[in-house]
């Protein structure tokens, strides 16, 4: 990173911390504060609505945030930490997975459980090489390093434990009936919460590395939310309280951990069940297609490997992730 960036997001990160608590600051004063320009400030604050700021501009009188917003904290979350590998925040990445991998290829050696967030993600990715809108401050954007013993082969199931593992997290702390849908969504109330994006780097049958990408909805910015082609929820919109994104963070990654000690010992045969009680799709009429074929059954939880199962023309048959896409029949009829 040029020092030029650097120094840009550290006075972006500073402007931020003196509009977090929502209040009207003028141009001036932020300007006094940072010593610099009420220019530099206005394009300092595009900068930021660019990544998604929901920010206010009231002529003659400065600049406010739409609703108060709480930084990611490195010092907090270390406070809270449970467990011993490093967390990593950054201000404003292309995508947190892509700088786990980055560091990889360059050899560098992390420890297992090492998270990275950001605040901003300008590339965020999703599934099947969609996009993931990433504005500033508004969701949690979250990585982990985790590697496999025993290869690629051993990722079976992988995205599945993740999504366990998430769904527990959200039950713990919110006490949410979350649900999971094969092979990588998080849903609430039938609506998109989140979604999972595995990457692995390595041999067949030596050790590879895999980079676990979450997105997580916390609040999506209202000018923000007709860029959004499927229904969706964020947890601000069904808690009563605002959730700390530093202690969600902490109990992520202790979960994250938990889930995938008991993977590396037992695979996923001990998940299936815990997938099964929480599938979206369960027993309902669904279309599985991928882009040579397109299969209609009912869906039946998924097997000891982390297949889907789907019941078509009597027969019960286990299908493995990939290019597959999962549709409920009454949705993929509305198409």
């Amino acid at each position: 990173m040029s020092k030029v960036l650097a120094h840009s997001l550290a006075v972006q990160r500073q402007l931020v911390l003196y509009l977090a608590n929502g209040e009207l600051c003028s141009g001036e004063w932020l300007g006094q504060q940072l010593g610099i320009s009420r220019a530099a400030i206005a394009k300092h604050l595009e900068q930021l609505e660019s990544y998604g700021l929901d920010l206010y501009k009231i002529k003659g009188k400065g600049y406010r945030l739409a609703e108060p917003l709480q930084l990611l904290d490195a010092a907090q979350i270390k406070q809270q930490q449970l467990w011993a590998a490093p967390v990593w925040v950054q201000s404003v990445t292309d995508s947190t997975n892509s700088q786990l991998l980055h560091r990889l290829s360059e050899g560098q050696q992390l420890e297992a459980g090492t998270v990275l967030v950001a605040e901003a993600q300008t590339a965020g990715r999703g599934r099947r090489g969609k996009s993931w809108l990433s504005p500033f401050g508004a969701n949690l954007y979250f990585s982990m390093y985790w590697p496999l013993e025993q290869g690629i082969q051993a990722a079976m199931g992988l995205s599945l434990v993740i999504g366990v593992a998430v769904a527990k997290t959200l039950e713990q702390l919110f006490q949410l009936p979350v649900q999971l849908k094969w092979p990588n969504d998080i849903y609430l109330d039938g609506k998109k919460l989140g979604g999972i994006l595995v990457e692995l780097a390595g041999q067949s049958h030596s050790q590879c590395d895999a980079v676990i990408g979450l997105g997580l909805n916390i609040r999506v910015p209202p000018h923000l939310q007709a860029l959004i082609d499927q229904p969706f929820v964020a947890l601000q919109s069904v808690l009563a309280t605002r959730p700390d994104r530093n202690q969600l963070v902490v109990v992520l990654q202790q979960q994250l951990v938990s889930q995938l000690q008991l993977f590396n010992e037992t695979g996923f045969a001990p998940f299936a069940a815990e997938f099964s009680q929480r599938d979206l799709f369960a027993g309902q009429q669904v279309r599985l297609s991928s882009v040579k074929q397109q299969i209609v059954g009912i869906c039946c939880g998924v097997d000891e490997r982390g297949a889907l199962l789907l019941e078509s023309d009597g027969q019960r048959q286990s299908y493995y992730g990939g290019e597959l896409s999962l549709r409920r029949m009454s949705d993929a009829a509305a198409d």
